[in-house]
């Protein structure tokens, strides 16, 4: 019998910043319209999702200010480096996405670009709301406590 050779999940770019920025609600994982030189691109693990954003325009959901730099080998096919790119989901998801978006006044936030098991670029969509100041701070304490009361217990023995 012939051994399936499953490729791992690998992260090519997280947005870090989005867990302290925005309280998530919901996530979901959407596939991306991408140009043949922007998937080489990615491939060499330049791209960045920290300002971008997902919005809704025309019945369909866009990714917007996610940098993928040019690819270098490629000539005058080549691409633009922030254009808005088209997220690729059902029907059902992208009603319910614009829903709470104009509804509620959530975000649709990117979490994280990655190639799944076969091998096609995703990103991970969050369903946010922005957090407060003082949100912020109480987020920060629980997280700075945590980790005094790891080295108290590891201390401890």
């Amino acid at each position: 019998m012939a051994e399936s050779k499953e490729r791992p999940i690998k992260v090519i770019a997280e947005n870090r910043k989005a867990r302290f920025n925005y309280a998530i609600e919901d996530t979901l994982e959407a596939g991306i319209a991408l140009t043949g030189t922007e998937v080489k691109s990615i491939r060499n693990g330049k791209s960045t999702i920290a300002e971008s954003y997902a919005d809704p325009k025309d019945g369909e959901i866009w990714l917007i200010n996610a940098n993928i730099p040019e690819y270098l080998q490629a000539n005058r096919f080549n691409h633009e480096p922030k254009r808005p790119r088209k997220l690729l989901l059902h029907r059902k998801q992208i009603n319910k996405l614009m829903g709470a978006v104009e509804r509620q006044g959530m975000t649709l936030v990117p979490l994280k670009m990655y190639f799944n098991e076969r091998g096609r670029v995703k990103l991970q969509l969050a369903l946010a709301k922005g957090k407060q100041l003082h949100d912020k701070r109480d987020t920060e304490k629980k997280r700075d406590w945590g980790r005094e009361k790891g080295r108290i217990m590891r201390a401890r023995g």
